[in-house]
């Protein structure tokens, strides 16, 4: 047999299951499904309410809010799930998740009607986050990447043509010769990793090359060319200074505020940067100026001519494999992620949809004028390692990639690659 994560086996061999929430029919006999969100502006409510009216009475959806960050999101999940509670019927699953989930038996196998019915016209990276050992196992509902964010006068001085594609050494270049600050996310931290895991595929290699395989057998792809490229990509901006004195901290929010200073030049971050930079202007603490001077691009090459591989993130819906009505939960699960759902998740939330489709309705397109740029970075966009063992990997990597300026193309890929596979094999602790 596989072994689980060893984050998993404790869980239940401590004992620590939350109380089980109540399942069961509402009042007047009604199936209800409660459906385990993660925090957001009443978007995921608002769906149920609207999906529960349009199921004509079938089922009632009533939703659970889960902790803010998606650590604690799983410990949550994961205990209620090793104690095969019932009342998980639909759980929003940050992306990395899903193969620990699907690889400990936590999912409810997807239907084959229903795997084409929502993998229809959607965006391939959040197909490819949805999926272990080649079967869908979660439901695509919405989508994010990381876009190349810049100002234009900066690439105007610069020379740059932001219609084309543009590489890591050329952004790099071009801040540096204006004096200008580069903002990424350097703070040691999951954003670490997303940064890592782009830089990484966007060479055309993987963290992970055999991600399916036992912790004792797996194979890192770090100590290869594509491991270091990203690591002199990531030591070049820790060392040279073009990150800033503040990159071993700097977080998305971080990055933003950087970006909007007097020394902004270019960014990778998450569309949000687009309504909160609006939201400060209508508010009166940015000027008009600053939102008309920025430009937005696909993710950075990390080898000149090769595609990039922007980062992926965003939410897959789980069934609960120990549901008493995973039918109706599949059935709900399809109400949910529809397009014009979607579409206005994104309009009224701000989170990018997974169809393909809902990039298509007007509202989003005024919204984020930026959301041709969206749908096809996330065509081109890489999961994370999509490996039962997750949480191992990404740690390590940050213990091992950090601080950025001791980041080092010819030790750290190795001295990476070593600690993690130690730490899989349970020589070493995180």
């Amino acid at each position: 047999m596989r072994r689980r994560t060893r984050a998993l086996a404790v869980l239940v061999a401590v004992g620590l299951v939350a109380p089980l929430a109540a399942c069961g029919p509402g009042d007047d006999g009604t199936p209800v499904l409660t459906w385990y969100i993660n925090p957001d502006n009443g978007g995921q409510a608002d769906i149920a309410a609207s999906c529960t009216e349009a199921a004509g009475g079938a089922y009632r959806i009533q939703t659970e809010l889960l902790p803010r960050d998606a650590a604690s999101q799983r410990e949550q999940l994961a205990r209620r799930l090793a104690a095969k509670d019932s009342s998980i019927d639909i759980m929003s699953l940050d992306p990395v998740f899903i193969a620990e989930f699907a690889e400990a038996d936590f999912l409810a196998p997807v239907p084959s009607d229903v795997a084409d019915a929502t993998t229809q016209d959607v965006v391939q990276g959040a197909i490819d986050a949805s999926t272990w050992k080649d079967e869908l196992v979660a439901i695509p509902f919405w989508a994010n990447t990381q876009l190349l964010w810049y100002r234009k006068s900066v690439a105007e001085a610069a020379g740059l043509d932001m219609s084309q594609p543009v590489t890591w050494d050329q952004i790099m270049q071009a801040a540096q010769d204006q004096d200008k600050l580069l903002a990424v996310q350097g703070a040691k931290a999951e954003s670490l990793t997303v940064w890592i895991n782009a830089l990484v595929e966007g060479a055309g290699g993987h963290i992970l090359e055999n991600p399916e395989a036992p912790a004792d057998e797996v194979k890192l792809g770090l100590d290869t060319d594509a491991g270091k490229a990203a690591a002199t990509i990531i030591g070049e901006i820790g060392t040279s200074g073009v990150g800033g004195p503040g990159l071993p901290s700097e977080d998305e929010p971080a990055s933003l505020t950087k970006f909007q200073g007097d020394r902004g030049s270019f960014m990778v971050n998450w569309p949000f940067v687009w309504s909160s930079t609006q939201g400060a202007v209508d508010a009166g603490s940015l000027d008009q100026s600053l939102l008309d001077d920025i430009g937005w691009a696909l993710y950075p090459q990390t080898m000149e001519g090769d595609d990039a591989r922007p980062p992926y993130g965003g939410i897959s819906l789980g069934i609960g494999a120990f549901g008493k009505h995973t039918d109706l939960a599949y059935e709900a699960a399809q109400c949910i992620v529809s397009p014009e759902n979607q579409a206005e998740y994104f309009v009224t939330n701000g989170n990018p949809a997974a169809s393909i489709k809902a990039y298509d309705d007007p509202d989003v397109q005024e919204a984020f004028p930026m959301y041709d740029v969206i749908r096809d970075s996330l065509d081109q966009a890489a999961p994370r390692p999509q490996t039962p063992f997750y949480n191992e990997v990404s740690t390590g990597l940050q213990q091992t990639w950090y601080p950025p300026a001791s980041v080092d193309p010819d030790t750290t890929p190795q001295e990476s690659t070593e600690f993690i596979t130690a730490v899989l094999r349970g020589e070493r602790l995180l």
